[in-house]
């Protein structure tokens, strides 16, 4: 897991090509006007999901995982607070499901709070809770670009 500004980006370009195709285009002008739902990124399989919703609880929020897609969570307004831990120290509540890409966990880990201009990435390995209340419900606009694992 990675965590830091988009100013800081460049420096983790080199672990390999979809990571630093992932961050030009968080890095890109005109990001914010970029509409709601799924963008092509190139032709590798990146792509990005734009979403605005209310944070909320950690109360009843799952623990996600993916294994075909290293995930760039970045936050463009709002603040999010997002669990994160080692799926190895997480209980599997859902096994795998690859048409979904994602199986479900559950325990308990680490917070960070995402505000504008951070990002994480969340590798296979890294089990997250995102969408949580970072101090209270409030409305986010997050970028999630999903990194093709090779």
């Amino acid at each position: 897991m990675i965590f830091d500004h988009i100013d800081n980006a460049a420096r983790y370009e080199s672990i390999g090509a979809g990571i630093a195709e992932a961050f030009r285009f968080l890095r890109a002008p005109g990001l914010e006007t970029l509409a709601s739902g799924r963008h092509e990124i190139g032709k590798n399989g990146l792509y990005a999901m734009v979403s605005e919703y209310a944070t909320r609880p950690a109360e009843g929020a799952r623990w996600e995982a993916h294994r075909r897609y290293t995930d760039i969570q970045y936050i463009s307004s709002g603040s999010e607070a997002i669990g994160c831990q080692c799926v190895s120290r997480l209980k599997v509540v859902t096994p795998y499901e690859a048409e979904k890409d994602a199986l479900f966990l559950e325990g308990t880990g680490s917070r960070l709070v995402l505000t504008p201009g951070f990002f994480a990435v969340f590798f296979p390995e890294d089990g997250h809770q995102p969408g949580l209340s970072a101090t209270r419900p409030e409305t986010v606009r997050k970028i999630v670009v999903k990194v093709p694992v090779k």
